[in-house]
């Protein structure tokens, strides 16, 4: 290529003329979007009308309700501000880098650092950045499946377009910038895939139904609660906008969203320290549901380095092979693992044969190949493919690849490497044998796998007996390897299902095996690092890409681990665990708490007696027995697995536990007021009774136990107790417990309530999950114990280093 690209003066000019290739916010939202969508929400804008309309009665107390605007917003500012500043600093690490021709000479750049015009380098794995025009290419073929959906590669010549958001199958080259910042398909892809969002989220969408509901649930009653009280007789608009307040503030869940978006952005942080890029904050989720990982061999259970370790000749001279092998090394523009092992060993040719063609490596035909002037053709690739069926080379490769060992052939072909039946009759001229080093803690993470009911499939372009023989190392009892190339069409289906080690799997295969899994109604994640791993991983419920790997394949993730630790996989596993049954139950307690609310109101208004409590009585209500407590609630880890039916499974705890806690306080009220009094002391009872019965929502909430929880349930009753015995508390929260019979009907009503919850616990434990557990078992205790531990000492190895 005769070009050498801009001038430094070039690049600073179209930089100013607004030519530079500007890319959306990594997160997606900036700082002042934050702050709006936190701040100006519709729990915000219900709780700030009904503040206001407590401010103007005078009655300060009964606005305490109006902290939790403030509350809601700062907590979510800030949670969202950590997330996305971990996030940012994560893409920075995680992102392309291209390489750019300037001045005549080869540099790396940011992404953002791309003008218009700028000439970029194109190797095998390489993402387009921007879209643009070739201007060199050397057997250059393109992967386009991502904006066309067509699997093949298409060639590309000078003067042919690249769109970004394909990437470069095989061969190498050059384009020119013709499109770039937001114009380029590249910024929509960036900010889709970077944003930090709830979109397509299971659990959001079952709490977006749950808000619908309860959203047209609170209208039709406030209006018809304001009738009723005016019916009641209230004396003065006071008493009315105090009464309906008290019944409707505890009607909006008013920590529920933000409990939830506050869990997933701690586990994005809490992934970020793990050096866990998370491209979509749903993927935490996702691998919490997950029931099948399909794991690619190299990069994911073996290191990505190849070791050199023999070459095994047959006839020639062993230099003869290793000329040969510096030859086709010399004219691979960009070796992959296995030929960078062999420069490694060989180095490269000193007289450089001159080349006539050549065929670039790719998964798809698993062989590498150069035609060399002199006549000679020489390739490189997979003994099973390119030997004949049960020569001597054939069979002592799948002995060797039996052992774990990567073997390629080296051979002559008889025909010229781009010619349509390339390669043709191959002559075996030597076998070169390879090492992979299996990650030290592979053998950990498939165990832990294993125990939580993950099957995990090896799918891998290498040799089956080979992909065996690693996964065997590891203590996986797999069964009998498949070769994918002889799995029949019409049994390709259950093949996949029951068998576990797949070889010389194409990437169309590996989508394919995606989609059949998908079918049965599996979940699935896919790990991979290659650029034949792109379309299984976009397909996948879930994509995990080795920080490593190509950055093809990063794009497509949703998960990217970017220290290429396999191990990291099992805490993203736990991390959703976490998210999705703490949330589970902290919506519990919010449903609980709206439904009783609701069902009082409703009682309320058919008995025509005016609203029993003042706002200040559920708003300490709310914040001590749901609140703080489903904080709480939602940071410890969870190891529960991830089960369908979400929005189910919180309905039928919700609703009849709302309804028995509503109706054993609505009764303790009927039966202690006196008709035209001011009823302080039936008011009293009956909140007592909500305390009882909202308490025992809260203890078996948080089962199974540990010492924390149950403090975190004794706490507010031992607070609750002292605000009604205490003169001066009593006189602040608007109480009178003087009336001993009036507190025992309430405690006998409270105490009813809560067996008729324990007994919806145990119910609904037996139909969902078997048993319940009261107490986390012995052995959770000391795996926990132990996983923390093991937390602290990688924390301080790190930290040392």
């Amino acid at each position: 290529m005769s070009d050498s690209g801009l001038t430094a003066d070039e690049v600073e000019e179209r930089r100013a003329a607004g030519q530079g290739n500007e890319l959306p916010p990594r997160s997606g939202r900036t700082v002042a979007q934050i702050v709006r969508a936190n701040v100006f929400t519709r729990i915000n804008a219900l709780l700030g009308f009904l503040f206001l309309c407590v401010m103007a009665t005078g009655s300060w107390i009964n606005g305490a309700f109006g902290m939790l605007i403030i509350a809601n917003s700062i907590i979510g500012i800030i949670q969202e501000l950590r997330a996305k500043r971990t996030l940012d600093s994560l893409a920075v690490i995680g992102e392309a880098r291209p390489t750019a021709l300037r001045d005549g000479h080869e540099v790396e750049i940011a992404q953002d650092e791309i003008v218009l015009g700028d000439i970029l380098m194109a190797t095998p794995g390489d993402q387009i950045i921007v879209d643009g025009e070739v201007v060199s290419a050397s057997y250059l073929e393109m992967d386009e499946s991502l904006l066309t959906g067509e699997s093949e590669p298409v060639p590309k010549e000078s003067g042919h377009p690249v769109y970004s958001g394909s990437h470069v199958a095989s061969g190498t080259g050059a384009y020119r910038a013709t499109k770039v910042g937001k114009d380029s398909y590249a910024a929509r892809l960036t900010e889709e895939a970077s944003r930090f969002s709830l979109v397509h989220s299971d659990l959001q969408a079952g709490i977006n139904s749950i808000l619908k509901v309860i959203t047209w649930i609170l209208i039709p009653v406030g209006i018809l609660t304001v009738i009723g009280q005016i019916n009641v007789g209230q004396s003065g608009w006071h008493a009315i906008v105090l009464s309906v307040t008290g019944a409707l503030v505890p009607m909006i869940p008013e920590g529920l969203v933000l409990i939830t978006s506050t869990a997933f952005a701690l586990g994005v942080i809490r992934l970020g320290r793990r050096k866990c890029l998370v491209n979509e904050l749903p993927a935490i989720e996702g691998l919490a549901r997950v029931d099948v990982v399909c794991a690619d061999k190299t990069g994911t259970l073996t290191e990505n380095r190849m070791v050199f370790t023999e070459l095994r000749t047959f006839g020639e001279s062993e230099e003869t092979a290793r000329e040969a092998l510096r030859q086709l090394a010399t004219a691979d523009p960009s070796p992959n693992s296995s030929m960078a092992a062999i420069v490694e060993e060989t180095g490269t040719a000193n007289r450089p044969w001159p080349v006539l063609s050549a065929q670039p490596f790719t998964s798809a035909h698993k062989w590498s190949g150069t035609s060399f002037e002199n006549g000679q053709n020489w390739v490189l690739g997979a003994p099973d493919v390119l030997a004949q069926p049960g020569s001597d080379a054939e069979e002592m490769a799948s002995e060797l690849s039996s052992q774990g060992l990567r073997v390629l052939l080296l051979g002559r072909a008889e025909s010229d490497v781009t010619a349509d039946n390339a390669p043709g009759s191959v002559e075996p001229i030597a076998l070169v044998i390879l090492e992979q080093r299996v990650r030290p803690d592979a053998r950990a993470t498939l165990e832990y796998f294993a125990s939580q009911d993950v099957e995990v499939k090896v799918i891998s372009g290498d040799n089956a007996a080979s992909v065996d023989a690693v996964a065997s190392s590891l203590g996986m009892d797999a069964g009998d390897p498949v070769d994918a190339r002889f799995i029949d069409d019409d049994e390709f289906s259950r093949t996949i299902n029951s068998s576990r080690i797949f070889g010389r799997v194409t990437p169309q295969q590996k989508r394919a095996m995606v989609a059949s899994l998908q079918e049965a109604g599996r979940t699935v994640a896919m790990t991979g690092d290659g650029v034949n791993d792109v379309l299984a991983l976009k397909d996948a419920d879930l994509g995990v890409a080795m920080g490593s790997g190509t950055s093809a394949t990063r794009s497509a993730a949703k998960i990217v681990l970017l220290d290429d630790k396999f191990a990291t996989l099992p805490y993203v596993v736990a991390e959703g665990r976490r998210v999705l049954s703490n949330i589970e139950r902290v919506a519990k307690l919010f449903l609980t708490k709206t439904v009783y609310s609701s069902v009082l109101a409703i009682l309320v208004l058919l008995f025509s007696v005016p609203f029993p409590f003042q706002p200040i009585h559920v708003t300490i209500t709310g914040w001590f027995t749901i609140g703080i407590p489903a904080f709480l609630l939602s940071l410890p880890p969870n190891n529960d697995k991830a089960k369908p039916h979400f929005v189910r499974r919180v309905m039928t705890f919700g609703l009849p536990a709302g309804v028995v806690v509503a109706a054993a306080s609505f009764i303790t009220y009927m039966i202690t007021r006196t008709p035209g009094a001011e009823n302080v002391q039936a008011s009293t009872a009956a909140l007592l009774a909500l305390i009882i019965g909202s308490s025992w929502v809260l203890s078996v909430v948080a089962r199974p136990y540990e010492w924390w929880k149950v403090l975190l349930v004794l706490l507010p009753l031992l607070g609750y107790g002292l605000i009604f015995k205490l003169p001066f508390t009593q006189r602040i929260f608007m109480l009178d417990s003087s009336n001993l019979g009036a507190m025992l009907i309430g405690t006998a009503a409270g105490i009813v309530a809560a067996l008729l919850i324990e007994a919806l616990w145990w119910v609904l434990g037996y139909r969902y999950g078997g048993k319940p557990a009261l107490w986390i078992p012995k052995e959770e205790r000391e795996a926990t114990a132990k996983q923390r531990n093991l937390e602290r000492h990688q924390n301080m190895a790190e930290a040392t280093r």
